[in-house]
């Protein structure tokens, strides 16, 4: 009996000890586990900050050449176009001179005189001169003369009855307009052609109707 129990005892006690290595065993593997899972967490994260810094910088970059190009364009305009204003501004010499002259030319006390002549000839060579300047600064005036409206280049002030005409053909020009290269410095104002109403087409027909027939009586 003694025998059996010992036996018994024995046979528990392996057990337990069993038990204790399994779960020894079971909680090193746990813990192993969990390491695992930790590192792979933390490769992930790792990873991931890596990747929003790659993103970061690509993003900075491109900001830094979306701002490189802005500034050498901005650079470009300046050099190109830093007088705009001042050639704008400048218009009005020629606009003055051409109003002089016209004054001087309508002033009857003036007409057909050699002082006339002298002046506007002085005129003219001070008007050639100026043009010549904006040229060479790339300020061209603009053709509107028998071309067709343009409403980029040209501003209409007047409709003028022309039947030589196709409608819509430049046949006046109140004001000259500018280019600076290819930027507008003003519009010429200009007066267009256009049919006469059939209206009055047909009333100066039958005028001219009447006037025959009454020649013939």
């Amino acid at each position: 009996m003694e025998k059996e129990d010992s036996k018994y005892k024995e046979e528990n006690q392996d057990n337990s000890e069993k038990k204790d290595i399994d779960t020894k065993e079971n909680n090193s593997t746990n813990n192993n586990e969990n390491l695992e899972d930790k590192e792979e967490e933390k490769e992930l994260s790792l990873e991931e900050e890596i990747d929003n810094l790659k993103d970061k910088l690509t993003r900075t970059f491109a900001e830094m050449e979306n701002q490189r190009r802005r500034f050498e364009k901005e650079k470009e305009d300046a050099f190109e176009y830093g007088g705009f204003a001042f050639a704008r501004e400048s218009l009005n010499l020629l606009d003055n001179l051409e109003r002089s002259k016209l004054s001087l030319e309508n002033d009857e006390k003036l007409i057909n005189t050699e002082t006339l002549k002298k002046v506007t000839e002085h005129l003219d060579v001070i008007n050639k001169d100026i043009l010549s300047i904006f040229k060479k600064n790339n300020i061209e005036p603009i053709k509107s003369i028998n071309n067709k409206l343009d409403p980029n280049l040209h501003q209409a002030m007047m409709e003028i009855e022309d039947e030589t005409k196709e409608p819509g053909t430049i046949v006046q020009e109140i004001q000259k307009g500018f280019m600076m290269k290819d930027r507008l410095l003003r519009p010429s104002l200009v007066g267009v052609s256009k049919k006469k109403l059939e209206k009055e087409t047909n009333n100066n027909k039958k005028n001219e109707e009447n006037k025959e027939k009454q020649e013939e009586k």
